[in-house]
């Protein structure tokens, strides 16, 4: 299947902003730590949930960025200043330790995510799969497959449905789940397969896809070897892990491990 590709300044105004906090670090060496956190772009709800009470809880405050896991995986293989990676499919925190950018022991799993169709509940009543080959939706929004997990899982359901083939003209590659999510709230697209994570938020319709239509997202998370603060990556770790941390990932439609 064909992909098209959607030309976008983010990844070098993600980078830049790594870099910059990045040097700010540097120069403030010894004084309190701010922790950076680059997160798949599924996690905007749930980790902006989990920023007051770990600082509360710690003391520690949280920079993050959030994006395609696909694009941060490159931005730390080249050394943008990470303290901690979560990653929306464990692959790229694999492909981190084999390529010697993380330690292996910082590995933890610690959610799997659900894909949706999302879509306006007043124009369309439901959706599942044939409704997406229906003249009345033209564009279906997914994150660009090439890198990000959640964009991966939509095409694997749709070849997995036997609609690959009539989807593919409409489809409209954005650069990670957040922004294919932004398409359907703003009706740039008709239609999005997303994250579950991030569609009760937006106050349209959504129906859960079934599991087994692609392979499980198996999310986790990690410290890159350039972490500065690894003492608060561990921390802020421990807390996505802990009882109040799964509460919330819960909360916001993740599986717990």
């Amino acid at each position: 299947m064909k992909w098209n590709k959607r030309k976008t300044a983010s990844l070098a105004i993600g980078l830049a902003v790594l870099v910059a906090a990045g040097c700010g670090n540097n120069e403030g060496a010894g004084e309190e730590a701010e922790l950076h956190v680059a997160a798949a772009a599924d996690l905007y709800d749930a980790f902006s949930a989990m920023e007051e009470p770990f600082t509360e809880e710690t003391g520690i405050d949280v920079t993050f960025n959030f994006g395609s896991t696909g694009l941060m995986t490159q931005q730390i293989e080249e050394g943008a200043p990470v303290d901690v990676f979560a990653a929306a499919h464990e692959s790229y925190i694999d492909r981190l330790i084999e390529g010697g950018h993380m330690e292996e022991e910082t590995k933890a799993h610690y959610a799997n995510g659900l894909i949706v169709y999302l879509y306006d509940e007043e124009k369309y009543g439901e959706m599942d799969a044939e409704t997406l080959v229906e003249e009345d939706v033209q564009t279906i929004a997914i994150a660009n497959p090439e890198h990000a997990p959640y964009g991966q899982a939509a095409m694997e359901s749709f070849e997995a449905h036997e609609v690959e083939e009539e989807v593919d003209e409409k489809l409209v590659y954005a650069e990670n789940v957040r922004q294919a999510v932004q398409y359907v709230e703003t009706g740039e697209a008709d239609a999005g397969v997303v994250a579950l994570a991030l569609a009760e938020e937006t106050g349209l319709g959504y129906t859960l896809i079934e599991d087994d239509s692609h392979e499980p997202i198996v999310q986790a998370v990690g410290i890159p070897a350039q972490a500065e603060y690894e003492e608060e990556a561990e921390r802020f770790i421990d807390f996505v892990l802990s009882e109040e941390g799964r509460e919330i990932l819960e909360e916001y439609g993740f599986e717990l491990p």
